[in-house]
């Protein structure tokens, strides 16, 4: 299986081999006190952006020093009071200032600066990478250590609701491009001191920050330890969002169904980390990655859980039936129409026959035309302003699909069941599951017009097969319908109340096993106590 790229190069001591990107000239450069050559240095690397700011001051009116920051990217009113205002006046209650070196920035770390966000740094390179992403550096002549301070502004998309999993019932919150807010998020729903969340970089020209969140006493170690591994074997230029992530750290490249969850919903994210599951989210994107990943999430929906389950289990099914209504619909048209047509009644088969009578081409080849032609409008549909897209989408199936069943391009059963294919993809609430749907109903029809029913049998055989043989981080994608999982069963094709699924899912393997109490689940059991029955009150 290729996942991963070429190794980094390193830059050999003779000379023979270029490095990837410029800062990669400061690797072994360490901040020494030395205020010239450092900025020298780091002037070198970023001095030709006109947006690079190095302000020079004197800290206390007595030791050289600079500052370097890209205006455009901090909060300038922070800089001016709480970090260069203390620097070059003092603190008033100082008695008496310090002098140079490890005095110093002691004095000023305990005393001087009011800005909370501060660190220290003595490699020049980590001081560049700081400053490219927004933070403030300061050095000092004669200081070996480098001030960073986490001055970061940068305006952001309002948090709104998800726009790709709207729902009825339920938080209205989505994800933006800060992973800072994401986090945020996050922690608003999971407010407890076992949410981990450790960040890396991956990128040599983006450093895109990736944050791997998990529950420390519910999530399985081994699945952390190799969620770690795959994102450390990454050795790419860019991580532009966390569709790139995916591609990287799936199991099967080759294969039309989605291994890894991606979601907009901080609430989503939340429930999948309560149950054992590991969440990726990379700085810039507004899409949280969720793995292990099984079939049967992708056709649950978040208001399965916010309403009554006698409600939401016949929803699930009516998205069940749609989900194979979007892959086997036309494939079961074209081999009844074309091998088998003795199974259509009577009544109904003159009426397609009618409706067919005009037509000059083989079911199979009106069946692609039209689909094929569906396909290149919903995508015309998605491309197009907004403004547009609904008028298109009205035109394209009204109009269109008019003309040309009076032309005899098509039959109006062939419409009506492609338009019914249609509607089923879309019932599909994961828009990769329903992508890859759509791509397999072609194969499948294409079985059925050369071999008919037996056709659609093997096609469906070969895409079980390869459903049976996938794995999502060694977790058996069917799971838990194979391998069969009586605690999993409560939430597959049902819906069962909350307080039957009182234990996490099994293939997970979670260290915390229990959600609901026993006592909680017995107490449930129990009959209601109707405080105001008529029986029970007095008469006033």
């Amino acid at each position: 299986m290729f996942l991963f790229g070429r190794k980094k190069r390193r830059r050999s001591s003779g000379g023979g081999e270029q490095p990837w990107h410029s800062a990669d000239r400061l690797n072994d450069s360490v901040v020494d006190g030395n205020l010239e050559r450092i900025v020298g240095q780091i002037n070198g690397v970023l001095g030709e952006n006109d947006d690079f700011t190095i302000r020079r001051f004197q800290v206390f009116g007595r030791f050289p020093a600079a500052m370097l920051f890209y205006p455009n990217m901090i909060d300038m009113t922070s800089v001016n009071s709480e970090i260069l205002k203390p620097l070059m006046y003092g603190p008033p209650h100082a008695e008496q200032l310090p002098e140079e070196g490890k005095e110093l920035w002691d004095f000023l770390l305990e005393a001087t600066l009011y800005h909370s966000d501060v660190r220290s740094e003595t490699l020049v390179a980590k001081v560049v990478s700081d400053v490219l992403r927004g933070q403030t550096a300061v050095v000092i002549e004669g200081v070996d250590k480098a001030l960073l301070f986490g001055t970061r502004t940068i305006d952001k998309r309002s948090i709104d609701q998800p726009a790709t999993e709207q729902v009825i019932r339920g938080p209205r919150e989505g994800f933006i491009e800060l992973l800072s807010t994401n986090i945020s998020l996050i922690r608003y729903r999971l407010q407890t001191p076992d949410l981990r969340v450790k960040t890396m970089e991956i990128g040599r020209r983006t450093q895109s920050k990736v944050a791997i969140c998990y529950m420390h006493d519910i999530t399985n170690p081994e699945l952390v330890k190799e969620v770690t591994r795959r994102l450390e074997l990454i050795d790419v230029d860019a991580i532009l969002d966390s569709g790139y992530l995916e591609q990287y750290i799936e199991d099967n490249q080759l294969s039309p169904f989605p291994q890894v969850q991606y979601t907009e919903r901080p609430d989503k994210v939340v429930a999948n980390l309560l149950e054992g599951r590991v969440t990726l989210i990379v700085d810039g994107s507004p899409l949280a990655l969720v793995v292990p990943t099984v079939f049967s999430q992708f056709y649950q929906a978040v208001e399965d859980y916010t309403e009554r389950f006698l409600l939401m289990s016949a929803i699930r099914w009516a998205r069940l039936i749609a989900l194979v209504f979007s892959l086997v619909f036309p494939s079961l048209y074209v081999a009844i129409i074309s091998f088998n047509p003795e199974l259509i009644p009577t009544e109904f088969a003159v009426a397609v026959a009618g409706g067919r009578a005009g037509v000059p081409f083989p079911a199979i080849v009106e069946v692609l035309v039209i689909e094929i032609s569906m396909e290149v409008l919903r995508e015309a549909t998605i491309r197009l302003p907004q403004q547009v897209g609904g008028a298109l989408s009205i035109v394209g199936v009204l109009v269109v699909g008019q003309a040309a069943v009076a032309a005899g391009f098509a039959s109006p059963i062939t419409v009506v069941i492609i338009a019914l294919t249609t509607i089923g993809s879309f019932a599909t609430p994961a828009y990769n599951a329903a992508l890859a749907l759509r791509l397999l109903r072609f194969p499948l029809i294409v079985l059925a017009g050369i071999f008919g029913l037996y056709g659609v049998m093997i096609g469906l055989i070969l895409i079980a097969n390869h459903l049976l043989s996938l794995k999502s981080f060694g977790v058996p994608y069917m799971s838990p319908l194979v391998p069969g999982s009586p605690t999993g069963m409560k939430d597959l094709f049902l819906r069962g109340p909350l307080w039957w699924m009182n234990r996490r899912p099994k293939f997970l393997y979670p260290g915390d096993k229990i959600r609901i109490s026993d006592k909680t689940v017995e107490d449930l059991k129990k009959p209601p106590n109707n405080a105001l029955e008529p029986s029970k009150m007095e008469n006033p």
